[in-house]
């Protein structure tokens, strides 16, 4: 499926938050200092944010992946450690999706392939162990299409 094809099941089934404006997109690539790739530009346009396989249960709100909106990305190591120095994990490592359990995935703006970023599994008990904390997706699109086929899983681990 193409990444338009996502974005309307993202719609047509899940829960999107309002779109990002060009202007938010432009603060937000000004605050963190990397710029979006297609994939996110993409999305954030859709919806700045979103809630997946969430049950929708009025007094307790438990998605299977909650993508952040832009306001609240930041570094993994803050999200994580409540520390933004080198001890506490990669400055390049970036908290865009909330999974159970208190454990996120990770965007890795340290490179890209084919003008996509990595995505990692932001394991809380191994973060910021790059042995733990393994990469999952080559590319937002990638790691958004296995989301949306998982019936709310983790899909990437292996089956216990």
């Amino acid at each position: 499926m193409s990444m338009a094809e996502h974005l309307a099941e993202v719609s047509r089934l899940h829960s999107p938050n309002p779109p990002a404006t060009p202007e938010q997109i432009e603060a937000f690539e000004q605050r963190v200092g990397w710029s979006l790739d297609p994939d996110l530009r993409a999305f954030y346009l859709h919806c700045d944010g979103a809630d997946l396989f969430d049950p929708r249960a009025p007094t307790f709100r438990d998605p299977a992946f909650s993508f952040l909106p832009l306001s609240r990305i930041q570094r993994a190591r803050v999200v994580m450690s409540q520390d933004d120095t080198d001890k506490a994990g990669p400055e390049s490592w970036y908290a865009v999706c909330a999974v159970r359990d208190s454990n996120y995935i990770l965007l890795d703006v340290s490179h890209q392939e084919s003008g996509r970023y990595p995505l990692r599994d932001g394991y809380r008990e191994g973060f910021p162990d790059p042995d733990y904390c393994l990469r999952i997706a080559a590319s937002f699109s990638e790691f958004l299409a296995g989301a949306l086929r998982s019936n709310g899983s983790w899909y990437w681990l292996p089956p216990v």
